[in-house]
């Protein structure tokens, strides 16, 4: 296939079709009752009862665009799986999280998570269009706290400003492009003060969930702050609809670079033939599949987890048949906040000494032979760029 067919959502019947293409309508007009679910699915009975008494531990809510993406009638199918709730969140399982990022121990100043030295999060609001339901940062998300008060974000931009090893601010939450164009400008033009913040990330669901909200106004403003990258978590190839696909291109006609983050998750994408069908769409949008996470132990999500041993094997599948440009990071975030662990096939077999056989994915058999340790020799001016490196290796220690 030399190009791919992205199809345009349809458009519910209770639904003017000039509304559907607003995207405060789409969030006005969400879903969130279970009378609202009902008007579009066949609820089972495992589905219904998250409805019940409004004691579910996480907030329920999709667009209508979105809701338009899954089947009305089985529960099984994939979109609908990141979508509804199901009776299988209520139950505590064999290990679940409410933080499982370890984020409220890297939480120096309010709305500030600060994880790795270089870059921080700042969370600029709670709120989501669509809470899926394998969310990592239910400790957070959908607790009606909206855009940051004033104050926190005078102090969030001060911690920033006082940590000058900090070269990248990645804008999360929520989800950040629920905010409206000029509360997003105010964040961006201020961020653009501190020199040393080199790099602005956007991390959204937007694009999937609501793809009407990448209007030319948006992404203008958003140029204007370059270099900003976009950071897009498409799940599966079903939710690149023609209008995700224009609104992908929109942001890379405009300069501005789009990564994608993926989950694996059970029964939802946990397939090669899933994985590569995403990327490559992905790709030939001028989009790049970024990460391919594992799933996180957050509270309600075990029956959403596939096991490491899966993932794996799925990697290894991909191997050697999917060019690097489409090939994301698998990745697993130790829980309790020990970071990014990158996980690849191991294609060593043997070593003695300098010498280590390897066997390719194809079968092809044959050895590197390392020079020895007396021969490496380190650039002359590396000490050139020793005071940078020290001041962003250091940068969560400049308190």
């Amino acid at each position: 296939m030399a190009r791919f067919e992205f199809k345009k959502s349809p458009v519910f019947e209770f639904a003017n079709p000039t509304d559907w293409k607003d995207w405060r309508w789409q969030l006005r007009a969400s879903l969130k009752t279970l009378a609202d679910f009902e008007k579009i699915f066949v609820l089972s009975e495992e589905e219904r009862e998250c409805f019940g008494g409004g004691d579910h531990p996480f907030k329920i809510q999709t667009t209508p665009y979105y809701a338009s993406l899954a089947s009305r009638t089985q529960s099984e199918d994939p979109i609908r799986k990141i979508l509804m709730p199901h009776v299988k969140e209520m139950s505590s399982g064999f290990q679940e999280m409410l933080d499982p990022l370890g984020e409220k121990k890297n939480n120096p100043a309010s709305r500030i998570i600060h994880r790795y030295s270089d870059r921080c999060l700042l969370l600029v609001t709670d709120t989501c269009s669509v809470y899926c339901r394998f969310c990592t940062r239910k400790h957070f998300t959908g607790q009606e706290q909206a855009f940051l008060k004033n104050e926190e974000l005078v102090n969030a931009l001060k911690y920033i400003q006082d940590h000058p090893g900090i070269r990248e601010v990645i804008l999360s939450g929520g989800d950040p492009l629920t905010l409206s164009d000029g509360q997003l400008d105010r964040v961006l033009s201020e961020l653009r003060k501190i020199e040393h913040v080199e790099i602005i990330r956007i991390g959204s669901r937007m694009p999937v969930v609501c793809p009407q909200r990448m209007t030319d106004d948006l992404v203008r403003m958003i140029k204007k702050y370059k270099p900003v990258f976009l950071m897009t978590h498409f799940n599966h190839p079903r939710e690149l609809t023609e209008e995700a696909a224009l609104a992908l291109e929109n942001c890379v006609d405009n300069g501005i670079p789009v990564f994608n983050q993926m989950v694996l998750l059970n029964g939802v994408n946990n397939h090669e033939a899933i994985v590569q069908a995403l990327s490559r769409r992905l790709l030939y949008l001028r989009v790049k599949p970024y990460y391919m996470f594992q799933c996180d132990p957050s509270e309600g999500t075990d029956h959403l987890r596939t096991s490491i041993e899966d993932s794996l094997e799925i990697q290894k599948r991909l191997w050697g048949h999917l060019s690097g440009l489409a090939m994301p990071h698998y990745s697993i975030d130790i829980p309790q906040g020990g970071g990014k662990a990158y996980k690849v096939p191991d294609f060593q077999i043997s070593q003695n000494q300098n010498v280590r056989t390897f066997e390719g994915w194809d079968g092809v058999r044959a050895d590197y032979i390392s020079p020895e340790a007396s021969q490496i020799k380190k650039p002359l001016d590396w000490e050139m760029y020793l005071d940078e490196w020290l001041s962003l290796k250091n940068s969560k220690n400049n308190d």
